[in-house]
């Protein structure tokens, strides 16, 4: 605590924000925080200390993900604290707000408990005096807390009255009802609880009954009827008759209907008219059905007369003559066959969709930000039903076609110019007297063929557009092209981290097979050991030359590249990985082999990079730090590698310097000793170096030499541990 004085407010908020994190994550928390979080949130804590624990314990008892046992302990600890805060007439509304809401989560659980275990007086009267005091404020509260105390109310009411369940222990364990009361309970009367049910639902439906009624609280009230008239049969009757009384467009008719009490009134019929259409919906066999079916259908028509009114009448006029009408619609038809005026237009009016002047001059580009108004246009214009868009698209062609006529001038060939440039910006036009026939014909004649055709296109009317081609692309250099290529590699790894690891181990086809035959984790991986081994084999060391200066420029290495994001993919979980591990160093060995069989080639006159040695150290060093005395991961790769060498079996000698990683190291190389009878030799000479250089070790090594080696054995025993002993044990002669 003195370190949370020293701390500011805010940053105590966060503190509590990260538990809150916490428990979301693991719900097993919530003890433990909620406990910790007591003293913090009295009623004597700051506002926003009181604020985060009220909202707090109001998330915590709601979510389902909290066991039913864990909320009913939970809920014992906190009612003092809950008592506190709701029985302090200057408590702030926010969390008088999230008090109520968490009331309404315990009630039940309390009344569960003290169902089961009536000697706990003092709690059950710690939760009847939340309910007193949140039944007195109900009505003097702030509008926001007022709906809170309706759903606390419609708590209360459920656990007051018999559910539709005739055996409580086969029903839904949440739903804590009457039924669940022993007839001699001590603390507990069924017949005072459902009599208390009762007026709290009469006051409850008091809302629909009284015309003065907020809209708000009635919209409230109307969406906690709908699991009453469901769980709770015996109330379905005295709600649905209500709802029968109660017309939601009352009000529009009784007021004057301003913008914000519309909007009120609709919010009210629609949920009434849902509300009802549920009901018949759920139960067709219901006796009301038909009643509240007629109802709704009612309500629609009423709803349609009052709102639709201005829509499907026309305003009357005094003196309106024939004549007037027929230009009044005649002009109302012009408008909507909208075309462009001659001369210069604005994009605005070329991609207009409205006729109406005042839309036309509305300015939002002082009030909205670009990058806002265009994410609003792309979403409206996706939501667009393709025929309104297909026709919007049709009218903007119009425009353009009927502008070109209006705008397109058509050419006389008897006064049109001939031998003129158009590009020509000096050039004006002298007023001169038509040429004849006979002077057109000598200009064609003695102009060349292709100027010829230029002067007839006019005169046949066909003004065809020149060809246009995209210039071509820019040279990449190597940098580039490598980092082109890099992103490309890294979104099929993107692409290849989504797929699930497969669930059944599949038959391999072996190293001539296709490399991306499905569209799966192996195929990915497939496609990309294959870029870096087989797609630039050979041309690594290759080096390209400046043509201005005579350096030569080294080639950013592709292979390397995807080789180190395999390394990095398999080292992320190499556990799980191994077998893509196992598969590219596979694949890096047999390209070697292909190019080792192709070496006296003149195509490869050089020897091919070593890659696989190279990179199985890499990983070997890489995961071996990670490793534990059960771990199985070592002894399957070593087992599927294509070839052991002197080099690797030497890191796995390594593996000794820790002792409790010595029989994980001299299993491994005694599984190669059995089952790879290839490597036994350099594997028994690992075991032999192990034996000679490790004493914690030795009683294990010399248990495997002494079958395979039992000269090396003997010898070291007799004092001749240094003496070379050959590969079939027997002691060399120096």
């Amino acid at each position: 605590m003195a370190t949370s004085r020293q701390l500011s407010v805010a940053d105590q908020i966060r503190q509590l924000d990260g538990a809150r994190k916490l428990v979301l994550k693991d719900v097993s928390y919530y003890p433990q925080v909620i406990q910790a979080t007591m003293p913090i949130i009295g009623p004597s804590s700051h506002v926003e200390f009181r604020r985060w624990g009220a909202d707090f314990l109001a998330e915590a008892f709601s979510t389902p993900a909290v066991p039913l046992s864990g909320r009913e302990t939970l809920a014992l600890t906190v009612l003092d604290t809950l008592k506190s805060l709701v029985e302090d007439p200057n408590q702030d509304v926010m969390v008088l707000r999230s008090v109520i809401q968490t009331a309404a989560s315990i009630y039940p659980l309390a009344m569960r408990w003290i169902i089961n275990n009536a000697y706990d007086f003092p709690t059950w009267g710690k939760m009847t005096a939340i309910k007193t005091r949140i039944r007195d404020i109900w009505d003097t509260a702030p509008l926001t807390v007022r709906i809170c105390c309706i759903k606390f109310v419609q708590r209360v009411v459920l656990a007051h009255t018999s559910s539709v369940n005739p055996e409580p222990r086969r029903g839904d364990p949440l739903d804590i009802s009457r039924n669940m009361v022993p007839p001699n309970h001590s603390v507990l009367d069924g017949d005072q609880l459902e009599a208390e049910a009762s007026g709290l639902l009469d006051r409850m439906l008091s809302v629909l009954e009284d015309e003065t009624s907020d809209p708000l609280l009635v919209d409230a009230t109307l969406n906690t009827l709908s699991i009453l008239v469901r769980q709770r049969p015996k109330t379905s009757h005295r709600i649905i008759s209500t709802l029968f009384n109660f017309n939601p467009l009352k009000l529009a008719t009784a007021t004057p209907l301003t913008p914000k009490m519309k909007v009120l009134v609709k919010s009210m019929e629609k949920t009434t008219r849902m509300l009802l259409t549920h009901l018949y919906r759920r139960d067709v066999h219901n006796p009301l059905a038909g009643r509240m079916q007629q109802y709704v259908e009612r309500l629609a028509r009423s709803r349609a007369e009052i709102f639709d009114e201005n829509g499907r009448k026309r305003a009357m006029v005094d003196q309106v003559s024939v004549g007037e009408a027929k230009r009044q619609r005649t002009a109302t038809l012009s408008n909507r066959n909208h075309t462009l005026k001659a001369g210069e237009n604005t994009l605005a009016q070329v991609f207009t969709f409205t006729n109406n002047d005042g839309l036309k001059n509305f300015n939002v580009s002082d009030a909205i930000p670009a990058p806002l108004a265009a994410k609003i246009s792309v979403r409206t214009i996706a939501q667009l039903d393709t025929e309104i868009l297909q026709r919007a698209i049709d009218g903007v062609r119009a425009r353009f076609a009927a502008f070109q006529e209006v705008c397109q001038q058509p050419l006389n060939p008897e006064t049109a110019p001939l031998g003129i440039e158009e590009d020509d910006d000096d050039y004006e036009p002298d007023y001169y007297a038509a040429e004849d026939t006979e002077q057109l014909m000598n200009k064609l004649d003695s102009s060349p063929s292709d100027e010829r055709r230029d002067l007839q296109a006019p005169v046949l009317g066909a003004l065809p557009l020149p060809a246009f081609k995209l210039p071509p692309p820019p040279l990449l250099d190597p940098e580039q092209a490598a980092k082109v290529g890099q992103g490309a590699i890294a979104r099929v790894f993107g692409t290849m981290q989504t797929l699930e690891d497969p669930t059944t181990k599949k038959s391999k086809a072996g190293l001539n097979r296709l490399a991306a035959s499905s569209y799966d984790r192996d195929s990915w991986i497939t496609v990309i050991t294959r870029l870096a081994t087989r797609a630039t084999a050979g041309l690594d060391d290759i080096s390209v030359k400046d043509e201005h200066n005579a350096l030569a420029l080294p080639t950013v290495s592709m292979s390397d590249s995807i080789r180190e994001m395999l390394y990095a993919y398999v080292m992320e979980d190499f556990r799980k990985r191994i077998d893509v591990a196992v598969t590219w160093l596979t694949e890096e060995w047999y390209k070697e082999r292909v190019q080792h069989r192709f070496s006296s080639s003149p195509n490869q006159p050089r020897d091919a990079p070593a890659n696989y040695e190279k990179w199985t150290l890499r990983l070997v060093d890489g995961f071996f730090s990670y490793l534990h005395s059960q771990d199985k991961v070592l002894t399957r790769f070593l087992s599927e590698l294509p070839e052991l060498t002197i080099s690797i079996l030497a890191r796995v000698k390594l593996l000794c310097r820790d002792p409790s990683l010595v029989n994980l190291a001299l299993t491994s190389l005694y599984y190669l000793v059995i089952f790879r009878p290839p490597v036994r030799d350099i594997a028994l000479d690992t075991v032999q170096d192990i034996w000679t250089e490790y004493e914690d070790a030795r009683p294990t090594a010399a248990k495997y030499l002494q079958k395979w080696r039992p000269g090396f054995v003997d010898a070291a025993q007799k004092g001749a541990g240094s003496t070379p002993v050959g590969a079939n044990g027997a002691i060399v002669a120096t």
